[in-house]
């Protein structure tokens, strides 16, 4: 089985066993606390799973500038981001050397983690710059994942992170939230040796559903891992409730038996387009697939990256030999009428942009909401449906 990154076997930070969870928790209530941002409660779930192995805590200010640079912290390891517990006030916590972190996603701020303080800076709006720029590829504050990150505050504490609780993950997404070590332990049970994943934040349209077909024939793999975000979203986005539903349908109508596992995992979308599809790649080593679908405008938003920055930077930035996870290179994929199946545009010889079924997000919603289903060249009928009760019952 594929190694995680940095490491023999996972470290995650979530603390199993059940005397010391009890012994934190009790420890928790005693200790000075602040309530972290929902991006730095993502980042805490994703620490606790194991995704973000080895990352023991949150970054320091040097860790974060050398992450947003040049993907490698201070002392040479790689990680494509900054991960940070940004606070707009520390006054609660100056000084302390032990501190609770509480989740701002659960009402009555449960404690999420517990972290050992390393330092507590102030992020310079220089560096704030930088970190935007390099990350976002834009400091244009109508982009979400610039608006989010920048709006979490100027003071960052750093340190090591046990982890106590996975937010409202667990608690919402029984059957589909699984950790990094959850995942690799699934792989193993069923036999899986090359396994590819596919991120979405969207319901899977029949485009999305053969694409995942033609890598798994094309790369020969035991097994696919549809690995959805539960996080929070940009306004106008599906919810992950809905989104789950229609993925387990067209994976029990569509897929052969032991081919396909859906999953999720708890992270706020950065819409970071190119560094976001390496954070992604990632993650995805971790959980052990050895392989990753990686389309068009990848984790884009608007017209903010080029068609595919989201492939091209593992050749241009990401530094050799840091990840072992391959990339299967997908362009759009639509349903050729020259053809009757689903191709990949790229690969249509003698085809005009009128030769496939293309219609717009737009145009698919105001279908849906008025109660039609987009043709079964566009999407599973049985997907369809469960989208239209969705639209109609926003009405």
């Amino acid at each position: 089985m594929i190694k995680p990154i940095g490491s023999d076997e996972l470290q995650p930070r979530f603390v199993y066993d059940q005397q010391e969870h009890h012994r934190l928790m009790q420890e928790a209530e005693t200790l000075p606390s602040v309530v972290i941002s929902s991006q730095a409660a993502g980042n805490a779930v994703m620490m606790g799973a194991g995704y973000f192995n080895p990352l023991k805590g949150f970054m320091s200010v040097a860790d974060a500038m050398g992450a947003a640079e040049r993907m490698t912290l201070t002392d040479g390891s790689f990680f494509p981001v900054p991960v940070l517990c940004l606070l707009p006030d520390a006054t609660a916590i100056t000084g302390q050397q032990r501190i609770a972190l509480r989740d701002p996603n659960m009402a009555g701020n449960p404690v999420l983690a517990i972290m050992d303080v390393d330092a507590i800076e102030t992020v310079t709006d220089a560096q704030m710059q930088v970190m935007t720029q390099k990350v976002y590829r834009t400091e244009d504050k109508a982009h979400p994942g610039v608006a989010a990150f920048n709006g979490q505050g100027r003071v960052a504490v750093s340190g090591a992170i046990s982890v106590l609780h996975f937010s409202y993950f667990q608690d919402d997404f029984p059957d589909t939230f699984r950790t990094a070590v959850e995942i690799r332990n699934e792989i193993q049970e069923r036999g899986w040796k090359k396994v590819v994943a596919f991120q979405t934040r969207n319901p899977m349209h029949l485009a999305h559903e053969e694409l995942c077909h033609m890598a798994m024939d094309r790369l020969g793999c035991d097994g696919l891992v549809i690995h959805m975000l539960l996080g929070k979203l940009k306004e106008g986005d599906i919810p992950a409730p809905v989104r789950d539903a229609a993925i387990r349908k067209m994976v029990e109508l569509y897929f052969p038996p032991n081919s396909a596992m859906v999953t999720g995992y708890g992270f706020d979308m950065l819409y970071a387009g190119p560094r976001e599809a390496v954070l992604h790649a990632y993650f995805r080593q971790n959980m052990g697939a050895t392989h990753f679908i990686i389309g068009r405008d990848h984790a884009g938003v608007g017209d903010y990256y080029g068609a595919f920055d989201a492939q091209t930077i593992f050749d241009d930035e990401v530094p050799q030999g840091a990840m072992e996870i391959e990339i299967f290179r997908a362009d759009h994929t639509a349903w050729s009428k020259k053809l009757d199946r689903v191709v990949m545009m790229c690969e249509a010889e003698d085809h005009q942009k009128e030769d496939f079924v293309l219609l717009s997000g737009t145009k698919v919603r105001e279908m849906l909401g008025n109660g039609i289903a987009p043709p079964k060249e566009f999407s599973r009928p049985e997907v369809a449906q469960i989208l239209i009760n969705y639209y109609q019952s926003l009405n």
